[in-house]
């Protein structure tokens, strides 16, 4: 945590605030950071562009209360005349986060209304789930991805619209009984979706835009983006199924084929737009005033509550972009497109990471390219704090990850390519 010392430096420092309601904006010293460790931020991210992994990436890292390094690189597209990234106004298909920052964060509202029972099966929600075993899924179970769904189907090849796409979802099958076994599965995730818009009695998108996104201020987050945001959205392919490029809808073609306001995927967001609802999950539910949940919601949700998944969110482990160095109680999520974010409680700091490494990658491996920089990201956030006594200042390493990019460009098995 901040020690006294650095929060009375912060009263007498310089504070510079963002536009509208976003994150005021601080030096790295001011909040017990290093500056010259950060920067380590500027050499991992570019490798990753020129490695061939992403033609762009914003990135913010914040810590007690202020945005303390917020940058954009590259550009949205390969091409030089695409425009350059701006953290405040590109916008990125976030993927999964949309698991954790719309139904997660709908799921703690309604519970806080007293309206969602965790251990309630789904079915006293959603009759229409039904089937074998079906009986016995909790929403908690879909939380924490034990309901015994499989990850997912193959929706988008004979499902002819949205609605059918839908049933396919509820009539699927478990893959093993609920509780017994971990499988992280979109399936999951949309039928959480359902179960809020029943409850509340309105689609998801509204809900969140309503109750999360319009109290937060956070403007540029939604799903299904209008057509006056195309010139800023990073596109996700270059060629696809659909016989174009994708930009402005959702990459994921499960998601596209339920008609693109699901659980599993879908959202649309910046990176101060992010940082926005990170700050607001370190303040334990509240952000500029306004109270979006309680306290006590957002610390049951955060917790650990099976293997390494709490309530929506996974717990940092050392995999999928947590790096070595985040405290035991940090959360957080990852994005197929090239997105994460993670949330450290204990040192009041988060970690955003937004690219598009899923368009046109020139890397052979871009996961591996886009693995690395997430983890060295995080490393070098965690090892820059300089304040913390139960975190004492280590060596930086000699190399990240990306600059050792072992991985990136060997050549692809056969069984792998695309």
């Amino acid at each position: 945590m901040v020690g006294v010392a650095v929060l009375a430096f912060l009263l007498a420092a310089a504070i510079a605030v963002g536009p509208g309601d976003r994150l005021p904006v601080a030096a790295p010293a001011a909040v017990g950071m290093s500056a010259e460790r950060l920067a380590a931020i500027d050499r991992v991210v570019s490798k990753g562009i020129s490695g061939g992994g992403f033609p762009g990436a914003a990135v913010v890292v914040g810590r007690a209360g202020y945005s303390v390094y917020q940058r954009g690189y590259g550009r949205l597209g390969w091409t030089a005349r695409s425009p350059e990234v701006d953290p405040e106004t590109t916008v990125y298909d976030i993927a999964s986060l949309t698991k954790v920052v719309g139904i997660t964060t709908a799921a703690m509202l309604l519970f806080d209304a007293g309206q969602l029972d965790l251990d309630a099966p789904v079915q006293r929600y959603l009759p229409q789930f039904a089937g074998a075993n079906k009986a016995k899924v909790t929403v908690r179970h879909l939380l924490t991805h034990h309901s015994g769904l499989p990850a997912g189907r193959i929706l988008w090849r004979t499902a002819a619209t949205p609605r059918a796409a839908k049933q396919m979802v509820l009539d699927t099958p478990l893959a093993c009984a609920p509780g017994k076994c971990f499988v992280y599965s979109d399936l999951g995730a949309d039928v959480l979706g359902w179960v809020i818009e029943t409850i509340s009695g309105q689609r998801l998108d509204v809900f969140l835009r309503q109750r999360v996104f319009e109290p937060l201020a956070m403007t540029d987050t939604r799903f299904t983006p209008p057509a006056a945001w195309k010139s800023r959205i990073a596109p996700t392919a270059d060629v696809s199924r659909r016989g174009y490029e994708i930009r402005g809808e959702v990459h994921d073609e499960n998601a596209h084929a339920l008609g693109g306001v699901v659980g599993h995927a879908g959202l649309f967001s910046t990176a101060a737009d992010l940082a926005i609802f990170a700050q607001m999950m370190l303040n334990r539910g509240t952000y500029n005033g306004v109270r979006l949940v309680a306290d006590s919601t957002v610390a049951l949700f955060t917790q650990r509550q099976a293997g390494p998944r709490a309530l929506g969110w996974e717990m940092a482990e050392g995999v999928r972009g947590a790096g070595d160095y985040l405290s035991p109680s940090a959360y957080g999520h990852t994005g197929f497109t090239g997105t994460s974010m993670w949330i450290d409680p204990e040192r009041q700091l988060f970690v955003i990471l937004l690219s598009n490494r899923v368009y046109a990658p020139r890397a052979r491996r871009p996961a591996d390219v886009i693995s690395n920089v997430r983890n060295d990201l995080a490393d070098a956030a965690a090892l820059a704090l300089t304040d913390d006594p139960a975190f004492p200042v280590l060596a930086m390493p000699t190399a990240f990850r990306a600059d050792t990019a072992k991985s990136w460009n060997r050549p692809v098995p056969r069984a792998r390519r695309d």
